[in-house]
């Protein structure tokens, strides 16, 4: 693996990221069973496949290019809440000028555009059992790790542990946003599906990111 982050990373990251929501988007969906309409997963499967698509329909070598790419991608998917905050993330990402290569400091610093671009749309917040409960953490502990001199490989392996604690946290939380709101106390008991997404997604980052060093010491 190079020092920085490449097309080459960034497909696999995004075809990893895929993999995990496909092999669990049946859980996803009974998890949004409880609280919501229960097609969570059917959206977050349209959504990873739009923006796989969205990703290998281009040749460009520009970290930013593809994330806007990808971002657009799944902002063009119908689902909710759901598909256009994880789009704004991605597009919001793609702002910052990455190049063709970019460090750990610079891709945390993309993570935090795509987090603004996401809380400018939602007034949501950690602590509200949404998918900002394992996104906010996600983004802030990537940035620390890479303000302490980590890697892209490592950096993501702790914003990926952040994202699935934030997301465990959930069970515990009562929904303030979109239809489960109005169920209250009865949200408790259960992980927010779009959290649990959101952690599925980092989880997919930072197992490709360690496959492929593990790769190149093969």
């Amino acid at each position: 693996m190079s020092a920085g982050m490449r097309r080459e990373e960034l497909v696999r990251m995004f075809a990893a990221a895929a993999q995990q929501i496909r092999r669990e988007h049946e859980r996803l969906s009974q998890l949004d069973s409880i609280c919501g309409d229960g097609d969570h997963g059917t959206t977050m499967v349209n959504a990873v496949e739009a923006m796989e698509t969205a990703m290998n329909a281009t040749s460009a070598t520009n970290v930013s290019v593809l994330l806007k790419g990808a971002g657009w991608g799944v902002l063009g998917v119908d689902g909710g809440a759901s598909s256009a905050i994880l789009g704004t993330f991605f597009a919001g990402m793609g702002v910052t000028d990455l190049g063709e290569e970019c460090d750990c400091g610079q891709f945390a610093r993309s993570l935090a555009a795509g987090l603004r671009a996401v809380q400018k749309q939602s007034k949501a917040t950690a602590g509200d059992k949404t998918m900002m409960d394992a996104l906010v953490p996600a983004v802030e502990t990537f940035a620390a790790a890479a303000a302490d001199g980590s890697d892209v490989r490592e950096a993501m392996k702790q914003a990926a542990d952040a994202a699935q604690a934030g997301a465990d946290a959930t069970k515990d939380m009562v929904a303030r946003y979109g239809r489960a709101k109005f169920l209250g106390d009865k949200t408790r008991g259960c992980e927010d599906a779009g959290a649990v997404s959101i952690a599925l997604l980092f989880r997919g980052f930072s197992v490709a990111l360690s496959e492929e060093k593990e790769d190149s010491h093969a």
